[in-house]
Order: C-alpha cells, then structure tokens, then sequence
C-alpha cells in the first residue's frame, strides 16, 4: 500500500465480543476506522475515533440503514489495487482511501431463525447484504488486503501487525476463513427460505432439492473407529443444549470417536423414561436397562441385566447420579469408560473421581436431557457418494392405538413390562428382540441377519430369568417359531408392530401357548 494514505480499517460487526481490545491495539498501531451503524456508536462509547461511513462517502445512510456501506467508494477501497495503473487513477479521481483491513461479522442469522415462532418477516431482516459483499471483496482482494471475520483471529492478527503488515501467507489463510463464512450463511439463508416454501401436496418442506451442512470442527480425535483412521468431531453452528455437542466434561480422559457413538446413544435412551432409568451401553445397543423407585436400584437392575457386558461399558442416567447410586458404581471389578447424566451430587463426584481405580480415567459428562420434541428432527446418514436424509424416530407411540390379538388380555404387570421392553427396543439394532420383566432388560439380540438368531441370543441371556417375561420385536414376526421359542424361554407377553401375511398364524401361536400379544401399528428398524 502506498505510504501517502493513512492505515485504515473498516469495521462494521454484528458480534462485538472483544471488538473493544482488538481495535484499540489496532488504534495504537496508528489505523483510523471507518464505521456505521450500531459499530460505529460501540466504537465511540468505548473512546476509540471513528469517521462515520457517510462522512466518508458523503452519502446517508438511508432506509433506516439498509442501505450504507454499498456504495463504491467502499468497495473501492477493498477492491482496488494500488499498484496498479487503472486502479490507482480511479483512487486519485474520487479521493478513495483503501483499506488495510476489513473487520466484519454478520447478522445472526441463524440464531434468529432458532429460535420458536420466529416470523418469516424478522429471519429476513436478519439476512445480510452490505456484510457478506465486504466481506467476498475484501476476500477476492486479499493480495491487499486482510479480512477479519471472527473474533478468534483478533489476537493473532495484532500480534501480526506488530511486527508489520500481514503476509500474503496470512492474507490467504483469513481470505479462505471469510468464504467458508458467507458460504455457510447463504446455505443457511438457502435451507431457511426453501423450508418456509408452501409445500406441494406429497412433499415435506424440510426436504430441499439442494442441501448442504454448516458444521464447525470441535475437537481433533486422537483416531477414529480404529487407530489407523483419522478422525475430527464436526457439531452445528446451533446444536441444543441438550446434545452430546454441548455436553460438558467434567473428568476424564479425552473422549474417543466411539465414546461419542456410545455417549450419543445412551443419553437418547435414558431421556426415554419417565422414572429413574439407568442405560448400560455396548456398541451403541443397551446390554442393561432398568427403571425403579430410586436411581440406585435402577442401576442395580441394570447392571444385573448383563454383567460380563457391563465391564467396560458407556451409562447414562435421567437423573443427577446421588451418593448412594455413586456407591453402588464404585463397587471392586466394576469399570466403566464414561457416564453422562444431567448432573452429579458433590458426594457422588467426589466418590466417582477417587474412589475406584479408574478414578482419573472415566469420563464423567454433564448433559441436561432432551426434551420431548414436538416433530422428529432430521437424521442424516453417509453413503457411498450422497447422504441419506430422514425425521428421527424420536416421536413417542400413541398407546391408544396398540391393539390386542390374542384371546389372553394382559396381566397390569405385563402390560407395564411391554411397554418398558418396547421403549428399550427402539433403541436396539435390528432385528430386534429385547426380553424384560420387572421394568428390567434381561437379555437383548441385537443387529442379526434373523429374527429367530437374535430370538435365541436374547434367550440366551436372560437365562432362566425369562421365565414370565415379555418380548419386543421391533418388526412382525415372520413365522411363527419366533412365538415358539418365546415359548420355550417361558415367555407370556409379546409386543410387536404386526403387519406380516402370516400374522394369524403367528396370532394363533401366541393362542396355542397362551401368550398375550399386542400389535402396536408401528414398527421401529434400527440400522
């Protein structure tokens, strides 16, 4: 830049955080600032000298500033090139002062669209125009010129300028940050309009015809499934409070790309029930599921569901974990590689962080739970060359609508025990077969190529305690010689959504053996 103009920088931000530091450290390396707006009027509260914007280009800001920054003595600032014949003429004849730097943020956008019952006419008010246009500039332009557009960049763009003006390196490295930004925002601003769009008559408006996601990187893991894979954790600009995203590590080691899978499928169980739940993870199915009275007898039955599995398993609770639930986790042979749940007791962190062996080691993590939504999110899934796109089945079932089939009604007890199992089974790879009695998973076949293989693997685990428990299949039985070995395993109550070609076969099978059986319309794969 040639020395006959004075270091300018614009700035003109929607988030102000630490805007106050930056640009007085700025101020003390000689810039001036040119600025509008709502930034114009922070800038002179916190002392600092500002030339009005409209001063500069001896134009008002108009339509009650919607109108300021597009004007080309402005973007001539950022876009010209001083060394360059044509450019500089035009820089001479119309007085223009380029700029060093452009300081720049946009509206939040995305923020005001989160938030309930926003009106399509307050998130278009909050579209930006003049920002993402400086800010594309600036970024064409970096050659010339740096662009700061997070306040994370602030302190080392002024320890950079202390030693003197920006290297190209840096230019392009800010030039790249700023296009991944207004990429973003306008994919937001995309994803918003086309969703508000009157949907045609067999079309969800939440299905675009183009879509794309605006994720952050939040850690670097240490690998990923396996040690030879690379791995990072992505989370949303917005995530809910109730996420593993946002859920706050209080001890432990660094989390692992499977401690988050895990993490993740635990906590959607445990906000499942209503009473006290406790959840034993493996492998994101639950090999240990109970509700009871109190947290701590819910953790006894969950445990007890499987204990060889337990060992080295990721648990989830639905209530802050108390000192006598603490107790009972620090019992000798147990170990545990994480816990989440809404809070900890003083009594019971101070025991889980000193007590067992693995006291530095568990990973204890904080999450409030998920409330229950009012429509299913979306759920996305990778393939080979696209994404997969659907609601969560996260909705609760309408028991009003489940129906029995069979001459035997349900006992009181059965019927509470099959709507436990059928919460649980949701959660269970399929095929699905879940065993249950007493508000309690007895054993659990998860993700078999047939229904009758993990028939017998969750027979296999309940053992002799199958005897009066229920089964929840998460799709219709086939056949009947799933009912068969329910039979075999003691079995009186089954619950599964219905809807095979063989349903009065199976229906009379459940009749032959007197087991009841409810069909709930609804099926649940999980795979």
């Amino acid at each position: 830049m040639s020395n006959s103009h004075p270091r300018r920088a614009l700035v003109s931000v929607s988030d102000k955080s630490d805007l106050d530091v930056f640009v007085k450290g700025l101020a003390e390396l000689g810039f001036e600032f040119v600025s509008t707006g709502g930034t114009r009027r922070y800038l002179k509260e916190q002392g600092v000298n500002v030339i009005d914007i409209s001063e500069y280009t001896g134009f008002p800001e108009i339509m009650n500033g919607r109108v300021k920054t597009l004007h080309p003595k402005v973007h001539g600032a950022i876009l010209g090139r001083p060394d360059l014949d044509s450019d500089a003429e035009a820089i001479r004849e119309f007085e223009i002062v380029p700029f060093e730097l452009v300081i720049c943020n946009l509206y939040p956008f995305e923020e005001t669209i989160a938030k309930p019952d926003v009106s399509l006419s307050e998130a278009i008010e909050q579209i930006d125009i003049g920002g993402p246009s400086m800010v594309r500039s600036a970024a064409k332009n970096h050659a010339y010129i740096g662009i700061v557009t997070s306040q994370t960049q602030y302190h080392r763009v002024l320890e950079a300028l202390q030693t003197g003006p920006l290297t190209p390196e840096f230019r392009l490295e800010l030039s790249a940050a700023a296009f991944e930004m207004t990429a973003c925002y306008d994919r937001a601003v995309a994803n918003y309009m086309a969703s508000v769009l009157p949907s045609e008559q067999d079309k969800d408006s939440r299905f675009a015809s183009q879509m794309s996601l605006n994720l952050v990187r939040r850690d670097q893991l240490r690998y990923g499934e396996n040690p030879h894979q690379s791995a990072a954790f992505y989370i949303e600009k917005t995530p809910p409070a109730a996420s593993v995203a946002l859920a706050e590590q209080l001890n432990g080691k660094e989390l692992s790309y499977n401690n988050f899978l895990d993490l993740d499928a635990a906590l959607q169980i445990a906000s499942d029930f209503e009473k006290p739940a406790a959840v034993v993870i493996k492998h994101t199915n639950p090999c240990g599921c109970a509700t009871a009275d109190s947290l701590g007898e819910a953790f006894e039955k969950a445990y007890a569901g499987d204990p060889v599995s337990a060992f080295g398993s990721i648990m989830s609770f639905n209530r802050p974990i108390d000192r006598e639930t603490a107790e009972k986790l620090c019992e000798p042979n147990r170990f545990i590689e994480a816990i989440i749940a809404p809070d900890y007791d003083p009594e019971a962190f101070e025991l889980l962080t000193t007590k067992p062996k693995w006291k530095k080691n568990v990973r204890l993590m904080k999450c409030p739970l998920p409330e229950s939504p009012a429509c299913a999110s979306l759920d996305y899934r990778r393939v080979s060359g696209g994404l997969l796109v659907q609601e969560k089945d996260e909705l609760r079932d309408d028991t009003s609508d489940w129906k029995v089939v069979t001459k035997r009604e349900p006992t009181a007890q059965e019927v509470n025990d099959l709507s436990f199992g059928w919460i649980v089974c949701r959660h269970v790879k399929s095929n699905a077969i879940v065993l249950a009695k007493d508000e309690m998973l007895l054993g659990a076949g998860a993700g078999q190529m047939s229904r009758l293989d993990s028939s017998y693997i969750a027979a296999y685990k309940a053992g002799e305690r199958s005897q009066g428990a229920i089964v929840a299949s998460d799709a219709f039985f086939p056949f009947r010689d799933g009912v068969d070995e329910a039979a075999k395993a003691g079995v009186t109550a089954i619950i599964q959504p219905g809807g095979s070609v063989r349903d009065e076969e199976v229906i009379e099978a459940c009749n032959e053996h007197q087991i009841a059986m409810v069909f709930t319309g609804r099926r649940h794969f999980k795979h």
